[in-house]
């Protein structure tokens, strides 16, 4: 069963949206084309 004290004591609110688009946007993140590049230049390192 659920213990809704318990639940209440976890929950933290959500960021507003322009403070939760300032905290995306200043995090460095890769997307998969990032990912991939450097995938390949370590595996070229690697085979040289």
């Amino acid at each position: 069963m659920i213990n809704f004290e318990e639940e209440l004591k976890k929950f933290k609110p959500s960021l507003e949206v322009d403070q939760a688009e300032q905290a995306i946007y200043s995090q460095e993140l890769d997307d998969m084309t990032d990912l991939l590049q450097k995938m390949m230049q370590e595996a070229s390192k690697r085979n040289r």
